[in-house]
């Protein structure tokens, strides 16, 4: 299997693959979450993992099957596209292989587990890459219902 990249070059299982380890998280705009998290839970069967509410926004945790991804719902994320959220074993390391293949480096921010970029591919999909630095905090906000 080849991955097309922007410089027209192919990653290949013969000379590179790509840095990603696991899809976790979807992380997609939410016009009103507390109604949104109803339907997934009450309708689809989503579990909620946790919904918090601080600093001005909302943002809700639910499983829709045993193990990842995990959908994340939130009202401070623009744009109505999700954003698939890849663990790296190490952002640094990933950045620099993608770029090395005609990749653009995106914003990076601190998220709670650890580093993070989110980037926009040439055809405007949302992705973001992280590495899982405290693997402990999700456990923190288990069970909490803000809202």
């Amino acid at each position: 299997m080849a991955l097309v990249c922007s410089n027209s070059e192919a990653m290949t299982d013969a000379t590179s693959h790509p840095p990603f380890e696991q899809l976790d998280y979807v992380y997609m705009p939410s016009r009103d979450v507390a109604s949104d998290v109803g339907y997934f839970v009450e309708t689809v069967g989503s579990r909620l993992i946790f919904a918090i509410e601080a600093m001005g926004t909302r943002v809700a945790m639910l499983e829709l099957a045993p193990g990842p991804p995990r959908l994340l719902l939130t009202d401070h994320l623009a744009g109505d596209w999700p954003i698939l959220v890849y663990r790296v074993g190490n952002l640094e390391s990933a950045m620099r292989d993608l770029e090395n293949h005609g990749w653009q480096r995106g914003t990076t921010i601190e998220i709670p587990q650890g580093p993070c970029c989110s980037f926009q591919a040439p055809g405007g999909q949302r992705l973001a890459i992280y590495e899982l630095a405290r693997p402990e905090v999700e456990q923190h906000f288990v069970g909490r219902r803000d809202f």
